[in-house]
């Protein structure tokens, strides 16, 4: 049976429309803001990640990781966070993004049931191993929510099947090694990885990882069906405020919208 979120996204694809996801840290600038800017951030989406506050962010580079310790200095953990979705109103999907610890922490079944009952459309945990991710992933089945597996530019063509075989949303391209981040220039391995994704699966591809504006995010999505936009909404989110950013994403859509 095919997820929800996939099934509205392959629809989107269909319709020529390329994908938009941007992510927030959940809980900033603070608690009251916090809806503002998840509005602001969904007015050009097509899905929105929001990040749980950790401690340990392995993936995250200095702009995201400074959010998250931020949003926990203001006593924002990840099942605040979790609570404070649960509140947020709109149309548009939300996935959650977190790392393993704080899920195994609480127990997958009663996390991804937190999750749900939060309007959780989905989960991306980029820590967990495709082969230790089984038990997790049946779990996010059986509250519904969608498998959103990433795939390094690093993957062999075996293991690229084996991840992108394993989602029910869509497949995240990391364009680049590293952490998160803007970057001047957009990785020339994101065409690769997602050239590698394409053999191995139909299901759409964004591209994620140093997509900070517009030009990157045009050159990024001429191969794939779209882009997860982060740092780079964080920063607008946290120096500019929720309208700038909104603005700020309407130039990313026109640019989507131009292909």
């Amino acid at each position: 049976m095919t997820h929800p979120l996939l099934k509205a996204l392959e629809t989107s694809v269909a319709d020529g429309r390329k994908l938009l996801v941007p992510y927030l840290m959940a809980g900033l600038p603070d608690t009251e803001t916090f809806p503002r800017a998840f509005a602001a951030a969904q007015k050009h989406a097509d899905a929105v990640e929001l990040g749980l506050p950790f401690s340990d962010p392995l993936m995250d580079g200095p702009v995201i990781a400074a959010a998250g310790e931020r949003a926990i200095r203001a006593g924002i953990g990840p099942i605040d966070a979790i609570e404070l979705s649960s509140k947020l109103g709109g149309l548009v999907p939300r996935l959650f993004m977190t790392y393993y610890n704080p899920i195994h922490r609480v127990g997958e079944g009663p996390f991804c049931r937190m999750a749900a009952a939060a309007g959780a459309a989905g989960l991306i945990v980029p820590d967990l191993p495709v082969e230790e991710s089984l038990s997790l992933r049946e779990a996010a089945a059986a509250h519904d929510l969608a498998w959103v597996p990433l795939v390094a530019p690093t993957s062999s063509p075996e293991r690229v099947k084996a991840i992108t075989e394993t989602a029910t949303g869509f497949v995240y391209a990391v364009s680049t090694l590293g952490v998160t981040g803007t970057r001047e220039a957009l990785s020339d391995r994101a065409a690769r990885v997602v050239a590698a994704c394409r053999e191995a699966t139909d299901k759409p591809i964004l591209v994620g990882i140093g997509v900070s504006n517009a030009d990157q995010a045009r050159v990024a999505a001429s191969t794939a069906d779209g882009v997860v936009i982060g740092s780079a909404v964080v920063r607008s989110i946290l120096e500019e405020g929720p309208e700038a950013t909104e603005m700020f994403l309407g130039t990313i859509r026109q640019a989507l919208d131009e292909l």
